[in-house]
């Protein structure tokens, strides 16, 4: 995966135009207002996780997100109200490292990476709402709006 490409997704709301301008507009500005104050957060990426269409690093630790998670749920749902499908407690927030293009054996890749990779410190400084545009593996975003995190 490119460097730029690289993120942590905290949720999935449905395309900007499913959703609409004004009540993006909205959910922007409850954003701001939940999450005013919120200080950057440092995780630690390390722990390798194996699902059969990526090879992913998991946050830790486990809930180190969940504060910044809740006050964006908050926000949007109270844009979207029933429109909006929350995606419950199944969140297993991590950073895509690579995407599988084909059927293939996991074991060796699972036997050259192990289950844990050195630990890689990040810093949380801002949750950034994009409109991606087209299948996900084709990585057209485009950036709507950021809430910075004031320490």
């Amino acid at each position: 995966m490119p460097l730029p490409w690289l993120h942590l997704t905290v949720m999935e709301v449905g395309s900007a135009s499913e959703v609409g301008a004004e009540r993006v507009g909205a959910m922007v500005e409850r954003a701001r207002e939940a999450l005013k104050g919120w200080s950057a957060v440092t995780v630690n990426l390390g722990r390798v996780l194996y699902h059969p269409e990526a090879i992913v690093l998991a946050v830790e630790p486990d809930g180190g997100l969940d504060g910044l998670r809740e006050g964006v749920q908050g926000a949007t749902a109270e844009v979207l109200g029933k429109d909006f499908a929350q995606e419950g407690d199944l969140w297993s927030p991590h950073v895509t490292l690579a995407y599988s293009t084909a059927v293939q054996p996991a074991a060796p890749v699972i036997a050259t990476l192990g289950r844990r990779l050195p630990g890689c410190e990040v810093t949380i400084r801002a949750v950034t709402l994009i409109d991606q545009r087209g299948p996900e593996r084709d990585w057209d975003w485009h950036p709507l709006a950021t809430v910075n995190a004031v320490r």
